[in-house]
């Protein structure tokens, strides 16, 4: 079985958009996650509570490492790649890797 590490490398917040888009009081920057947060998982699983959106924004690379792929010729180590997840005023950056087959 292939281990996935999950790592969130960044949180941000579009201020603006949170302004013109967001209910006053809402939650900024993403209330899940924190920078340096890691996420151990088997192949096929997502995370215990991780968010629904994020898994789905990744899941792709996870299948592609946990099925034996790879992302060479486009990350420096082709056992790795960042995704983001989908939400437009407060994008959380991750870093998918292949820890063990």
């Amino acid at each position: 079985m292939t281990t996935l590490k999950i790592t969130v490398l960044r949180t941000m917040v579009n201020q603006d958009l949170a302004d013109r888009f967001c209910v006053p009081g809402s939650t900024l920057p993403c209330p899940l996650f924190t920078e340096g947060q890691e996420f151990i998982v088997e192949y096929g699983s997502a995370p215990d509570k991780f968010c629904g959106w994020a898994w789905n924004d990744i899941q792709c690379a996870c299948q592609i490492l946990g099925q034996g792929g790879n992302f060479a010729g486009w990350s420096k180590d082709p056992d790795s790649l960042i995704r983001c997840c989908t939400d437009g005023v407060r994008p959380v950056v991750f870093e998918v890797k292949k820890i063990s087959d």
